[in-house]
């Protein structure tokens, strides 16, 4: 069933991927600078380490996802309100595993502070996913990147 189902271009989910780490570094390099009081370059390039492996998980992830809407004769940008959030679960506990780490050694912090730093990040992370996607969505259908229009 997957192949009568449109689906996202690799164009198009690069565009996805990179618009939304931009926009949400944006918002969050600051606020962790003052929140962990240090200077904008240290977070930014936490940032920009954490960002480049929510890129590749991203990538991976949105194509498992929309396979499996695929299968279920679901176009991903039709997705339903239950199914986006599912998906920004789903893809927010993926990064929370692989970011632990990345917090402990970084910023010097004991597994609990890490723990709750990622969980804070992660809380905000799964309510902008969840808009940004479904304004994504509305922006660039499925049907027009389809037909080019990507």
């Amino acid at each position: 069933m997957a192949g009568n189902v449109a689906m996202r271009t690799a164009k198009d989910r690069l565009r996805y991927t990179i618009s939304f780490e931009i926009l949400l570094m944006a918002v969050l390099v600051p606020v962790g600078a003052a929140f962990f009081d240090k200077p904008l370059s240290d977070i930014g390039l936490l940032g920009v380490i954490l960002s480049l492996k929510a890129m590749l998980l991203n990538l991976l992830y949105n194509w498992i996802f929309d396979q499996a809407d695929a299968r279920a004769g679901r176009v991903s940008s039709d997705r339903s309100p239950v199914g986006r959030i599912l998906h920004a679960i789903g893809f927010e506990a993926t990064l929370l595993i692989t970011s632990l780490p990345i917090y402990i050694w970084w910023l010097n912090l004991g597994l609990w502070q890490a723990l709750a730093t990622d969980l804070t990040v992660t809380s905000f992370v799964v309510v902008y996913t969840y808009g940004f996607t479904l304004a994504y969505d509305r922006l660039f259908p499925v049907a027009a990147a389809e037909a080019g229009c990507s």
